[in-house]
């Protein structure tokens, strides 16, 4: 056995596949998958949803939070919605999610239309809202 398949069969033991490009990725990580009510814990918006996946000593998350809330006050039909990552772990692991604030932009069926690390600006929250609206 080469190395390469050696890499190929511990990349499939720990829950990961290896991509076209070499790169390794979390199954059900892929922008596809649709979030509703029951997994956030929320409504969705009518036009879109902001989730924000947080943790408690997350001093970004704070201002990630108030930036979130603000365009969703400002745009019709937007509803943030705030995840704690360390209670929801199974929906963190699910999702790929590796740091804290990290920002999805769900479309109105709940489909990842954007995704985002860190805390955003607030014109590129506008600009991610546009895709899915």
């Amino acid at each position: 056995m080469n190395r390469w398949a050696r890499a190929g069969a511990r990349s499939r033991k720990y829950g990961k596949v290896r991509r076209r490009n070499g790169r390794t990725g979390v199954p059900g990580s892929g922008e596809a998958r649709r979030l509703g009510a029951a997994e956030l814990g929320e409504d969705l918006g009518a036009r879109a949803t902001l989730v924000q996946f947080s943790s408690a000593f997350c001093a970004p998350c704070r201002a990630t939070r108030r930036i979130l809330g603000e365009v969703a006050g400002v745009v019709p039909g937007v509803a943030h919605v705030e995840v704690d990552a360390e209670a929801r772990l199974d929906l963190v692991r699910a999702l790929g999610i590796l740091r804290t604030p990290t920002v999805l932009v769900l479309d109105a069926d709940g489909r990842v239309v954007r995704r985002a690390a860190g805390q955003p600006r607030k014109a590129d929250v506008i600009a991610a809202l546009g895709e899915a609206l």
